[in-house]
């Protein structure tokens, strides 16, 4: 079992147990913290609509969840941490969260929701993370102000995207930021 915890809001301090069996990279503590910092610099995050894409353990899902997100979706492929996230979803009473079992490229071809903040945190060896940036913005799924955060390994580079604002780099992880 892999320990994640929730780091703000009402949830905060709670330690989830996930299976090790999980397919899963999640989020370190030291860079969720310091993504919720800036976020919290330019969002009202208890009045927001979030997407956590190839959502995992729901890392990242929870800590929207927790920080009073009115509304947050959680999609993933996996059966094992689709059923995980519900779970845990029960567990906490996050009863704004929506889990999702489905491809993320084909979810968002066929979504028609918009959000304030999507983030994807795409296993780092998948080779179509830069078309997540291309089919956010050509379907306008982020609503006016919103952003979309793609966390991957350091070693990609999107910085040539026309929409990237900002790259900061965690280590072997890296939070590409657009708007």
């Amino acid at each position: 079992m892999s320990a994640l915890r929730i780091i703000g809001g009402d949830k905060g301090g709670i330690i989830i147990h996930a299976p090790a069996n999980l397919p899963v990279r999640p989020t370190t503590d030291r860079a969720k913290e310091s993504l919720f910092n800036i976020l919290h610099n330019h969002f009202d995050l208890e009045n927001i609509t979030a997407i956590d894409l190839f959502s995992g353990t729901g890392n990242m899902a929870y800590e929207f969840a927790s920080r009073g997100a009115m509304h947050v979706v959680s999609v993933d492929l996996n059966f094992n941490c689709y059923n995980f996230i519900k779970q845990t979803k029960s567990k906490l009473g996050l009863g704004q969260m929506e889990v999702v079992k489905a491809d993320v490229f084909k979810y968002l071809q066929k979504c028609e929701t918009t959000f304030d903040i999507i983030f994807a945190d795409a296993p780092y060896d998948l080779p179509r993370i830069p078309e997540i940036a291309n089919i956010v913005f050509d379907k306008n799924l982020l609503n006016p102000g919103g952003w979309l955060i793609v966390e991957h390994g350091s070693e990609l580079d999107l910085s040539k995207h026309p929409r990237i604002k900002e790259m900061r780099k965690y280590g072997q992880s890296t939070f590409s930021i657009f708007f």
